[in-house]
């Protein structure tokens, strides 16, 4: 009896430990602790063009190129995530806070990741044309166009930003880079962004992840492209929209630096070719809003022509109050990513290669 007994023990304490082992394993996949194992990394510029020195022209520029940042998992995932920023790549690489950004959750998710920095902007900025920088002191623009607050320095009580830190808040308005923002600039960045996903260079499943100004740089990518590279659009925020030539809706006036930008109906609906396409928006965002109207009026559009696009407002519809223009920088951005992994996956784009 006691020789049986000491079996079944054995046996209880072996199906025990094989159950905790399979409990820490999966907590090991998906928790932020698991380690970002690499294949490789590295970086290239692509896209522009060379011109010659107009007085000699044996001198030559090598310009208006985009520049891409890249992170290989050890096993990937076959779809690839392009980070699309509208101010800095910062934006990815860290939460307000400094705790861990978009760009290592996903790796840890062994989703490829590629940084963008499109022409003139960046570490791509070796312009073909002369550009000029003047200080517009902005600093206190950037507390309301983020969404932080009504007014500087008014934050909405339940914002996911550590309002108590002046770190932070520094963190986030001084990691900038020099924006251009007009439809000329648009075309430039996504002429070099076009090249990119044709190229096979990024894989041949692509997600844009983009945010505020970048989101209408993803659309006109999709808008540009040749292959069938780019599966789908993810955008926190978009300020910007691209419609077809018959829907009555008129470009956008002047320089028209955030749409809306109008292309011809079969262009458009390359859009809605996509896989998916998700339009996000942060919290205390009213339906009223310009750029969530259009984002509404694009959406469905997309539709019309048998696309599959959704507007989500994150506060009013997941219930996540004081979410901010740039949401995946957030407090609660372990939450805003899991949501994100919710749409690669319902939309067959987590697969492994």
């Amino acid at each position: 009896m006691l020789r049986i007994s000491n079996t079944r023990s054995l046996v209880g304490l072996l199906l025990a430990a094989l159950a905790s082992q399979a409990v820490a394993k999966e907590a090991e996949h998906r928790g932020p602790d698991k380690p970002i194992m690499l294949r490789q990394s590295g970086g290239f510029t692509i896209g522009g063009k060379i011109i010659p020195h107009p007085m000699d022209p044996n001198l030559t520029l090598s310009c208006d190129h985009g520049y891409v940042e890249y992170f290989t998992p050890w096993r990937p995932r076959k779809t690839g995530i392009v980070m699309w920023h509208s101010s800095s790549t910062q934006t990815f690489q860290n939460r307000w806070d400094g705790g861990e950004g978009f760009k290592d959750k996903f790796l840890r998710r062994e989703y490829p990741v590629y940084l963008w920095d499109g022409p003139r902007v960046g570490r791509a900025n070796w312009a073909c044309n002369a550009t000029s920088y003047a200080p517009d002191y902005r600093d206190k623009g950037n507390f309301v166009a983020w969404n932080f607050g009504p007014r500087f320095p008014e934050w909405w009580p339940d914002v996911q930003f550590p309002t108590e830190s002046e770190y932070a808040w520094q963190q986030a308005t001084s990691s900038r880079y020099v924006e251009y923002d007009s439809e000329a600039s648009v075309n430039l960045e996504t002429d070099a962004a076009a090249v990119a996903a044709d190229s096979g260079k990024l894989g041949d499943s692509i997600v844009y992840l983009g945010n505020s100004a970048s989101g209408l740089r993803a659309q006109m990518t999709a808008v540009k492209s040749n292959t069938t590279n780019i599966k789908g659009i993810v955008c926190y925020e978009g300020y910007g929209y691209v419609f077809p030539d018959n829907a009555g809706i008129e470009p956008g006036a002047g320089l028209n630096a955030f749409g809306p930008i109008i292309v011809p109906l079969e262009d458009f609906k390359k859009l809605a070719k996509l896989t998916a396409i998700q339009f996000l928006w942060g919290d205390h965002r009213d339906e009223s809003y310009t750029f969530l109207n259009q984002s509404r009026q694009a959406a469905a559009l997309i539709n019309k022509y048998g696309g599959n696009a959704e507007v989500i407002k994150l506060g009013e519809d997941k219930g996540w109050k004081g979410t901010t223009h740039i949401a995946f920088a957030d407090l609660h951005n372990e939450k805003v990513a899991g949501f994100l992994d919710e749409f690669l996956h319902k939309n067959g784009l987590s697969h492994y290669q």
